[in-house]
């Protein structure tokens, strides 16, 4: 979309859209609604009966309850006042800018819904649908409106799940699709587009034939639903797959086969256990018993059971083959659909992420045997795979989502300063500023963007808020699914931070709380490190079994030597910023209540005073001497000087010293 267009979107959204109406107060809903209030909007919630309104009501006040005692709302009652609970279906949408139905998965009541809606909303209100699996084009069709009719799928809890896909149905205009994405950016989530109404839509599709893998395997004997658990939670999945069938409901993943099975390929129909199953009302944990027994809470998996009887990466593979497919068929962007999946299932890789590891010709490979092995055409592999052209495929989807990127960033954020200065802010105060998958990737984009920047002297990266610079990576918000994707998350961080070293300007690090694990390690990659008083450092991994990754073994022991590094690593203890400072770790330690004016004061000083090319090669020649003989380094010492020699600024910093001025230094 030009550039033009969306800027008048972003202006326009909260003019647009005033206030919502969620229709069903359930699990889904009430969380949409608490979302949407937390946003600013103005709310109606309804459902049929009061009882279910009060219930949906209960859990939102218990919700910000919590929220408010964590310091990530200012006022759970002012959110309270912008939400409107109902019975009454005309009082919920008359004033509606926008409509989200979150009604059971039942087409005869999502058709009385909308038929009603229709006629009670104004003209120009926008329908969406919460739906996880029916088309929007089936939906729009109920109303008068299908070119305002949109999918919002919204992922389980709202509260806490950063991705919605928004689905363009087949007669959606362009202006509804771009003004529901700005809307979603508005509620502080990460919107993923769906350009074309298919089944399952982007991140249930993916995940679609890795269920019917999941069946075959058991129909034909190969393993128990325990081996299987026991193999997977082996490479660090808190549930096994079967473990997380019975945990969502045996009955869901019965349902969603059948309609796959009607609407994208018999291959999908689900095998006679499970029906079995379902019929015998064994549902999982909701029953008390599933694939599991789950009386006593939840189920003891043996992980002694684990076998070599299948091969996890399997699943990984029939989900690349159908990601692939979604971008045959121009649902979505390799770029976007790999958001979809990380952000949708708490992975740290996509699947076209992981198929760059793989390569075509194995995948394909694998993809054949499986499809002979089981009888099922959905597992053969997808044209792209087939041809070898994954690559292009790859290439051209990363020239159209560079396009769209522009400069957005989620998780960081950019600040241009007077005099040179840039501030990347590390900008999840709520989660201590931890790194996730998503923030090493925004980190990267940023220094790609800054490396040329001729307006940026000195970079100075810090964290939000006054708690932490970082307190690491993000343990908690993503699954690590095999120990390879561990392994390429670890290299992953490395590439990001030796970046840091590299690019061609100073860069401070601002430790202004917590600096601890993978924070300390983005410190340590930066040139200088001025810290707060009250900061403390720290590499804890050891008593978390792990060990710091992301370069933190190796710039330790040049940055304090062998003894020291030794102490902090395999003891995990922290320090404070005075002794980080003893110890040559911190450069400088300032008071707290001084803190960011000094540490601007130091950026600004050496934005002034140095000059940039100078700067960027006395850099490159300091990191590089502790890794090359004497002798080399020396040479290239002597080449920097000449290259030195015959820049503009050599000439201004001379002249400028005779005549008792202060240089204005170009960067030339």
């Amino acid at each position: 979309m030009p550039r033009r267009v969306k800027q008048v979107i972003n202006m326009d959204v909260r003019e647009r859209i005033k206030t919502v109406a969620v229709l069903g107060a359930g699990l889904m809903g009430h969380g949409i609604a608490e979302v949407c209030a937390m946003a600013g909007y103005n709310v109606t919630m309804r459902d049929i009966k009061q009882e279910f309104v009060d219930r949906g009501m209960n859990m939102i006040k218990e919700s910000l309850a919590k929220l408010e005692q964590k310091g990530k709302i200012k006022s759970a009652e002012e959110v309270l006042s912008r939400i409107k609970p109902t019975v009454d279906l005309e009082e919920a949408v008359k004033d509606a800018d926008l409509v989200i139905e979150a009604v059971p998965e039942v087409v005869e009541i999502k058709k009385q819904v909308w038929e009603e809606v229709d006629k009670l909303a104004k003209p120009d209100c926008i329908f969406t649908s919460n739906t996880s699996t029916m088309r929007i084009t089936m939906l729009a069709d109920f109303t008068s409106r299908p070119e305002k009719f949109a999918g919002l799928h919204f992922f389980n809890p709202p509260v806490l799940m950063r991705l919605v896909e928004v689905i363009r149905g087949e007669k959606t205009s362009d202006e509804v699709m771009d003004l529901l994405v700005e809307f979603v950016k508005s509620i502080g989530k990460t919107p993923v587009r769906v350009e074309k109404d298919v089944p399952g839509f982007i991140v249930n599709r993916v995940q679609a034939p890795a269920s019917v893998l999941l069946m075959a395997i058991l129909e034909k004997g190969i393993a128990t639903p325990e081996e299987v658990d026991a193999t997977v939670r082996r490479l660090g999945l808190p549930m096994g797959p079967f473990e997380l069938v019975d945990y969502t409901g045996v009955d869901i993943l019965y349902n969603a086969l059948k309609y796959y099975a009607q609407t994208i390929s018999p291959d999908y129909e689900p095998p006679k256990f499970l029906e079995e199953m379902v019929k015998a009302n064994k549902l999982g944990r909701k029953t008390g018993q599933g694939f599991y027994d789950w009386s006593k809470g939840r189920p003891q998996i043996d992980s002694s059971k684990a076998t070599d009887k299948i091969n996890p990466m399997d699943f990984t593979f029939v989900e690349i083959n159908e990601a692939v497919k979604l971008v045959e068929m121009g649902v979505a962007t390799p770029q976007d659909i790999d958001t979809a999946i990380k952000l949708g299932l708490n992975r740290p890789f996509g699947p076209f992420e992981l198929a760059k590891q793989f390569g075509a010709e194995q995948i394909a490979k694998r993809l054949e045997e499986l499809a002979k092995q089981f009888g099922k055409k959905i597992f053969e592999p997808a044209k792209t795979l087939k041809e070898g052209k994954l690559e292009e495929l790859l290439k051209a989807g990363k020239a159209e989502a560079e396009e769209k990127k522009e400069d957005e960033f989620k998780t960081i954020k950019i600040e241009k300063l007077d005099g040179g200065i840039t501030k990347l802010v590390l900008n999840r105060p709520d989660r201590l500023n931890t790194i996730s998958p998503e923030v090493l990737d925004e980190i990267d984009r940023a220094i790609t963007q800054l490396w040329n920047d001729k307006d940026t002297r000195v970079i100075v990266i810090t964290g939000a808020g006054d708690r932490a610079f970082s307190a690491g990576a993000d343990l908690g918000g993503s699954i690590i699914t095999h120990p390879f994707d561990f392994l390429e998350h670890n290299r992953k961080g490395e590439r990001v931070f030796t970046r840091l070293r590299e690019i061609p300007k100073p860069v401070i690090a601002a430790i202004n709380g917590y600096a601890l694990g993978g924070g300390l390690e983005i410190a340590m990659n930066c040139d200088i490190r001025l810290a707060k008083k009250s900061a403390v450092l720290g590499l804890p991994e050891v008593g978390l079994g792990i060990l710091p990754g992301w370069s933190g073994t190796q710039r330790l022991v040049k940055l304090v030597g062998i003894s020291r590094a030794m102490q902090l690593a395999l003891t995990g203890e922290r320090i404070t910023a005075e002794e980080a400072e003893r110890w040559g770790l911190v450069n400088k330690v300032f008071d707290d209540d001084k803190f960011e004016e000094e540490v601007m004061n130091y950026a600004k000083n050496i934005a002034e005073r140095c000059a940039p090319i100078s700067m960027a090669l006395i850099k490159r020649l300091i990191n590089k001497g502790g890794e090359v003989p004497m002798d080399i380094g020396l040479e290239w010492e002597c080449t920097a000087a000449g290259l030195l020699f015959a820049t503009e600024d050599m000439r201004e910093g001379i002249s400028a010293f005779l005549r008792k001025d202060k240089p204005q230094f170009k960067g030339r």
